[in-house]
């Protein structure tokens, strides 16, 4: 399902531990790592895809979450031009996606990533707040940043982590490490 825009329709979902590490998987034999997302099925809403897209990618229930919110609008990126297929039609340029934050309420052996005939992830880790904007493929990292700016006060009520924090402490970990 393409938009007259040439948008796919998509949710993406970052799932929160109690310690507000976040969820981050790498994608089946690749070195590229990213939250679960997935398409919207024309009889989905947006909410009822991201629970199925929850099973499927990470072998969650709707019972082991709670949803603390959402991006108020759909948040768009555009495909590079290399990964646009001309020949079939319509042409997708891009997905439009609502974002969801979760709590996770269960213990990380409910997690399953291969309860599928084709996984999408083959390995995850918990990882703080900001650090996949350093690390998400870069078509996708302006979508992530709306994404997290937006979403960041239903995790921190009392005030969101700066990002100038994270990557200095990066920084001066890895000079630390290779001076």
């Amino acid at each position: 399902m393409i938009d007259h825009d040439g948008f796919r329709p998509n949710v993406g979902i970052i799932l929160s531990n109690r310690e507000r590490r976040l969820f981050w998987g790498r994608r089946v034999g690749q070195n590229a790592w990213q939250f679960p997302q997935g398409g919207i099925n024309a009889d989905e809403t947006p909410e009822q895809a991201m629970y199925r897209e929850l099973e499927e990618e990470v072998g969650l229930q709707a019972l082991q979450v709670t949803v603390l919110g959402c991006t108020r609008g759909w948040l768009r990126y555009h495909l590079p031009k290399r990964y646009i297929r001309q020949q079939c039609g319509p042409t997708c340029i891009g997905q439009k996606q609502v974002w969801f934050m979760l709590r996770v309420d269960c213990g990380e052996e409910a997690f399953c990533l291969d309860g599928t005939d084709k996984p999408e992830f083959d390995a995850w880790r918990w990882v703080r707040y900001w650090q996949p904007l350093q690390e998400v493929v870069y078509f996708k990292r302006h979508v992530y940043q709306q994404a997290l700016e937006e979403l960041a006060p239903m995790l921190y009520p009392d005030g969101v982590p700066r990002r100038d924090d994270y990557f200095s402490s990066v920084a001066g970990f890895l000079r630390r490490r290779h001076p």
